[in-house]
């Protein structure tokens, strides 16, 4: 992959809102350049979509975020991959990795209620054949999620004092 194509993934990933126009002008290429490589990364499904990220805290909207981690046993001929389709297809998981360690799959899933998220661990997760065990994790606060850091630091406003 070429250097101009590296650069434009890297300023969109840090802002998709950017222009053609600004990407040409921070890149020193023509607008042209920049919207063919563009063109190219969607229709190579480099860039698959382009996203916000919201911090969910700041509203009132309940949402409850959990990580489950999911022991499988692979299916004969398919692997993890069989199962990993299974499980991202429920419109209630966002994310799904295949690890390396202790577990298998790595699922992430937005419901309204613990009781929801609980809800679909017991009786739609946990029931799939190939699924041994889950260990089911809630987030409780995000910090920073894809880069972006959520809650301004604040220095330490205290006076200094010396010996």
């Amino acid at each position: 992959m070429s250097e101009l194509k590296f650069k434009v993934l890297d300023l969109l990933r840090e802002d998709s809102r950017r222009s053609a126009d600004l990407l040409s002008t921070l890149l020193g290429v023509t607008e042209q350049e920049v919207k063919a490589v563009i063109q190219e990364l969607e229709d190579e499904k480099i860039i698959v979509k382009y996203s916000t990220v919201v911090n969910w805290s700041k509203l009132d909207e309940d949402k409850v975020t959990a990580l489950i981690e999911v022991q499988i046993t692979p299916e004969r001929g398919r692997g993890f991959d069989a199962i990993a389709e299974r499980v991202y297809l429920y419109p209630e998981v966002k994310t799904v990795f295949l690890m390396s360690g202790a577990y298998d799959l790595l699922v992430e899933i937005e419901g309204r209620t613990l009781k929801e998220v609980a809800l679909f661990v017991s009786t739609k997760l946990s029931t799939i054949e190939s699924v041994i065990s889950t260990k089911t994790h809630f987030i409780l606060k995000k910090y920073k999620q894809d880069g972006i850091i959520f809650e301004e630091h604040e220095g330490d406003h205290r006076m200094l004092i010396s010996p």
